[in-house]
């Protein structure tokens, strides 16, 4: 059996750096955060050097990737990038849209914002960003979240720049798509108050709720991304960049500190370094950890004070906690279906608007029947749009459709297949009461639900199981 890890004991010290991407405009010029999927129309290469910050001092994880002598190639199309992404011209002024998202963060994080957002530089040399240095502010202090073990402090908020993506990376060059260039982004750092590896992950999805309940941050892959810093005694500050997903959290952690410990075992003295996630949950070298020297004062942008007024004007969204706490009571459905219900906003209006339908059923034609029709009929849901669904819904409504042909009509929009709703006319009930008479009288003796199942094979999707059940219940006891 393997031994259990003392966290506390070998002075585990944790915390956390969570980056989201913002929803919106870029944060220093008027581009579109769309990410095009375009082929790149635009080239050019590039190559870097390292550059001293304010105190005359070169920052040594720049030194080490001078040192690699490679040229970078960036690649974009002009549907989401500028002048600004290649550094031909000056920055826009803040996308103050963003500050005021970061805004919100940072009062749903019980910050301190400041009294004035003064953009710095941050020495970037490994390419990802084609001036060299990264654009970064500092909103708010002194935040904290509640977690289970207690609170989790969290000394800075700051709103920055994304940096490109990397697509290729060979010896002698890194290539770089832009379209990621300069989108919002809002870096969130803990205290070392983390106290184990799970706690690591349920601190991590506290924030990350925290951020989707502003309906401000963008969804998807790529769009937020964690960096975990983990110290044992004797050890040394490691950051763990690019975890898969949250569950891998916190395995990761625990096999880098048994590297460590395998490392302090042998007497090697560990030194400050940046490592990767891999997928196996082991951890790789990067580079060393970056210094202070990278630091220093972004001229082309001037100070934004931030007043009490603007501060009293933002108005705090209800957590997705409580959203889906008031769903659940409200709609009486499960935690699961609430879940899921929370990010579709058209789920309350859909309640309103069709009066005749019971908020049960419509969150099962969104939730349930598009999982069912992939499980059962193998039919790829991908292709359904809100529009579909409300269709499905308005048709049910108004009885032009029965709830049991619900998922049939929609099988058959996600095949791209068109409706023919004559297929789905109701039956009269009068026409059901004598075709169960017929039914009853040539096979007598059979169970309710035996008499239901032939009922139900002939008049599918034409009546309501529950209203077919009503009739049956009159001739059979």
């Amino acid at each position: 059996m393997e031994e259990k890890i003392d966290y506390n004991g070998m002075g585990f010290r944790c915390g956390m750096e969570i980056h989201q991407q913002l929803s919106g405009k870029k944060l220093f010029c008027s581009c579109p955060s769309i990410n095009s999927a375009e082929e790149p129309k635009i080239r050019v290469e590039r190559k870097l050097r390292v550059a001293a910050g304010e105190l005359g001092k070169t920052d040594v994880a720049a030194e080490y990737e001078a040192k690699k002598g490679r040229y970078f190639i960036y690649e974009s199309s002009p549907e989401d990038t500028c002048l600004v992404e290649y550094d031909e011209c000056p920055p826009y002024p803040l996308n103050e849209e963003l500050l005021d998202a970061t805004l919100m963060i940072s009062l749903l994080l019980n910050a301190n914002v400041v009294d004035e957002v003064q953009v710095m530089r941050k020495t970037v040399i490994d390419g990802s960003n084609t001036s060299g240095f990264q654009r970064t502010a500092l909103v708010a202090t002194d935040g904290y979240v509640e977690t289970s073990k207690g609170k989790v402090r969290i000394p800075t908020i700051c709103l920055e720049e994304e940096a490109a993506q990397k697509v290729e990376e060979a010896q002698k060059y890194v290539r770089y798509r832009l379209d990621r260039l300069g989108i919002g982004l809002v870096e969130i750092a803990t205290a070392t108050d983390i106290m184990n590896p799970e706690h690591a992950k349920e601190t991590a999805s506290i924030i990350g709720m925290i951020l989707r309940s502003t309906g401000k941050v963008k969804r998807g892959l790529g769009t937020i991304r964690q960096d975990v810093n983990v110290s044992i005694s004797r050890g040394a500050r490691t950051e763990i960049k690019g975890f898969q997903e949250l569950k891998s959290m916190p395995k990761v952690i625990e096999y880098e500190i048994k590297r460590q410990l395998k490392e302090i075992e042998k007497g090697k003295k560990l030194a400050s370094e940046v490592r990767k996630a891999e997928p196996d949950m082991t951890t790789s070298f990067l580079r060393p950890m970056p210094g202070a020297d990278r630091m220093y004062v972004e001229t082309d942008i001037p100070p934004i004070k931030i007043s009490e007024e603007r501060l009293k004007e933002i108005k705090l969204p209800k957590l997705l906690t409580e959203q889906l706490n008031e769903i659940q009571k409200k709609y009486k459905v499960s935690e699961a279906t609430a879940k899921e219900l929370v990010s579709r906003e058209s789920f309350g209006d859909y309640v309103k608007r069709f009066g005749n339908l019971d908020a049960q059923f419509i969150a099962k034609v969104l939730i349930d029947i598009p999982k069912e029709i992939r499980s059962r009929l193998g039919i790829d849901t991908a292709n359904l749009q809100e529009k579909d669904f409300e269709e499905v819904l308005e048709h049910v409504d108004s009885s032009r459709i029965t709830k049991e042909a619900a998922l049939e009509v929609l099988a058959q929009k996600a095949e791209g297949k068109k409706i023919d709703l004559s297929r789905f006319k109701r039956a009269s009930a009068g026409d059901v009461e004598k075709d169960i008479k017929r039914v009853i009288d040539e096979k007598p003796g059979l169970s309710i639900g035996a008499y239901m199942g032939l009922v139900m094979a002939k008049y599918r999707g034409k009546i309501d199981g529950k209203k077919a059940m009503e009739i049956l219940k009159k001739y059979v006891k």
